[in-house]
């Protein structure tokens, strides 16, 4: 079966594309009553404990094996191998956890809590909570400029309004920003880190917020003081800048590829669900992709069905690809390359907001699409 691909566009183009649409706003919001139909009825939506179990498994004895590997080997720079592993294994358990944030691992919602929160913070660092709010507004909103947090400007400029306003080092890196994504994701680690327990310490209101910084500092504290254990003190800074170097790259290589480069919407425009999810979000294809991306592969699925367990995503995908070439809806599917190409090309067209206003715009172009 062949799959339609929704050119990147600008935020007003999206818009005017589905308006133009000869299929009336009844027709388009049936669009997902249908769907959700077909997948409730061959058993989608029931949980797979059994499968996140076997993986929590897996995951455990393969951090218990880098510990005792790291202990093992003492004074090495070997050490450095460990430290990119446990970098791995971080990246998915994180995956696990913002999968328990969606209720899609166990079948009560506190537990799905309970699991997050014990995986998040106490295993991999990360506020829950902090995720929890930033992820449901993107999910509501996905690619809506003034409501998605994650195409708000943070070092990288998603939108050419954001590009503008750069200035000093920040200009710099703006107008280079697709050639320097996958570098900059090395800081993503300690960044995701910073920014989920600033949102911790702040004065207002925050569900969990001790518990959380508990488990956090707890979390740390038995790390650094493991790693200097069993290691030299001046290999410790090195081990964990390569295991945040590695979880940054891994988190920000697997979320990137499914909205970025995709059309953006307008803050006013008020589209369908079906629309809003399909339109904005792109598929990796591939053999392994969900276990190198924990699911997120199938991102229209995700967030057409965001508490499906990642076991059933791929029949999901064949009955929403099967819903969109019979109505002619674009479905975006892609392998990695290409979808990493695609936010590459997107990045440094955004960049080009940000020229020097004496060189030629045309110019500037001409080089960016000659790189890509």
């Amino acid at each position: 079966m062949s799959t339609m691909t929704a050119p990147a566009v600008t935020h007003g183009a999206l818009r005017t594309t589905i308006k133009a649409s000869e299929r009336s706003e009844e027709e388009r919001r049936a669009d997902f009553r249908v769907v959700a139909k077909a997948v409730r009825d061959a058993g989608l939506l029931e949980r797979t404990v059994g499968f996140y179990a076997w993986l929590m498994v897996g995951l455990g004895v393969a951090l218990v094996g880098l510990l005792v590997g790291a202990f093992l080997l003492g004074d090495s720079w070997l050490q450095l191998l460990i430290a990119g592993g446990l970098g791995i294994v971080m990246t998915q358990i994180a995956f696990i956890a913002h999968e328990a944030s969606h209720r899609q691992v166990l079948k009560s919602g506190p537990a799905n809590d309970r699991l997050g929160r014990i995986l998040a913070a106490g295993v991999v660092g990360i506020s829950h909570q902090w995720w929890m709010t930033k992820h449901s507004r993107h999910h509501a909103n996905p690619n809506q400029i003034g409501r998605d947090p994650d195409i708000d400007i943070d070092t990288i400029s998603f939108l050419p309004s954001d590009a503008k306003r750069a200035r000093g080092l920040q200009r710099w890196v703006t107008q280079r920003q697709g050639w320097l994504f996958f570098p900059l994701l090395t800081f993503e680690g300690a960044n995701l880190h910073v920014r989920s327990i600033a949102t911790l310490l702040e004065r207002r209101p925050v569900v969990g917020r001790w518990l959380e910084l508990g488990l956090i500092a707890a979390r740390f504290a038995v790390l650094i003081t493991f790693l200097f254990l069993v290691m030299p003190a001046y290999m410790v800074p090195a081990f964990l800048a390569v295991q945040l170097a590695v979880f940054g790259v891994g988190m920000g290589a697997s979320f990137a590829p499914n909205h970025k480069g995709m059309p953006t919407v307008s803050r006013d425009a008020k589209l369908d669900f079906f629309t809003k999810q399909v339109r904005t979000s792109r598929n990796i294809r591939g053999w392994g992709m969900s276990a190198l991306m924990g699911g997120l592969n199938y991102q229209v699925e995700h967030h057409l069905f965001p508490n499906m367990a990642r076991p059933h995503l791929r029949k999901a995908s064949e009955i929403v690809r099967l819903h969109c070439a019979t109505h002619s809806i674009p479905y975006t599917e892609t392998g990695l390359v290409g979808a990493y190409a695609s936010v590459i090309a997107y990045l440094n067209r955004v960049g080009l907001a940000a020229r020097d206003p004496f060189d030629c715009p045309m110019l500037s172009a001409r080089r960016i699409e000659a790189r890509a």
